[in-house]
């Protein structure tokens, strides 16, 4: 794609996210868009978010579940960014507003304690750079027009990137085994999904060792005190106004999300 031709599709998912009606999927408008292509659009929409005084806060990993991967019909996982505006406090209601089509996901956060830069991160080094771990929920949305997406749309559209709600209790990664550990997804009270951290990439430490990789490659570090949601733990599950969504992983903690209408008080 030329120069210009970026910057159009990224002008297309800002103004999506501003009006919040969805835009058609850009790779039938640009139908030789590539995954390169899809990271520089991207990437000039984390620009004009930063320009106007968000800050990025961590990385977030999409697409690393077999079962996710079938659901959204692509073959490869993808990474965005997360700034601060899309963190929300667990139990306060996440405004609905925010979002076009929202789903919701339980993940494995991590908050690194030291620097990470690819190439060459191996799992052993990822789990040192850890300093805690946190359950979340990541709620996932996409500005493409009822979820068409092909892996060059998710990723141009920042990993479909919402919000993301942490849990409060961090734990030492060394006290639980990720590959094992199992998570309910409840909603309304009733469970709508299970599955365990094997279902990210084999253990949510190697989503974090290919996502090191990955960004690596293209000279970005993932920072101290950065968090990075490792990727979801089940399919994802679409919410509504006046849902609430828990992720319980026992021996690890819960995380409540609750989506409200409007704005809170």
């Amino acid at each position: 794609m030329r120069s210009a031709e970026i910057r159009e599709a990224a002008a297309a998912l800002l103004g999506a996210h501003r009006s919040g009606t969805p835009i058609p999927p850009l790779s039938t408008t640009y139908p030789g868009a590539t995954i390169a292509d899809a990271y520089r659009i991207q990437q000039e929409q984390v620009r004009s978010w930063t320009e106007a005084g968000d800050e990025v806060r961590g990385h977030k990993i999409g697409l690393v579940s077999a079962a996710i991967r079938r659901q959204m019909g692509v073959h490869e996982p993808d990474y965005g960014l997360l700034t601060a505006s899309m963190f929300h406090p667990e139990h306060l209601p996440v405004p609905a507003r925010r979002f076009i089509q929202p789903r919701i996901e339980p993940e494995i956060a991590f908050v690194l304690d030291a620097p990470l830069r690819g190439p060459g991160v191996t799992v052993g080094d990822a789990r040192r750079a850890v300093r805690h771990l946190l359950p979340a929920l990541e709620i996932v949305d996409s500005r493409i027009r009822d979820w068409k997406i092909s892996i060059v749309d998710t990723i141009a559209d920042n990993a479909s990137s919402g919000a993301a709600i942490l849990g409060g209790t961090p734990i030492d990664p060394a006290d639980v085994d990720l590959r094992s550990a199992s998570c309910a997804l409840l909603k309304n009270g009733t469970i709508a999904e299970t599955g365990t951290g094997a279902a990210v990439l084999g253990t949510p430490f190697n989503a974090l060792a290919w996502l090191a990789n990955a960004v690596g490659a293209l000279g970005v570090t993932l920072e101290a005190g950065q968090v990075v949601l490792s990727g979801s733990i089940t399919r994802t599950v679409a919410i509504a106004p006046g849902d609430r969504v828990t992720a319980d992983f026992p021996g690890i903690g819960r995380v409540t999300a609750v989506l409200a209408g409007e704005d809170p008080p």
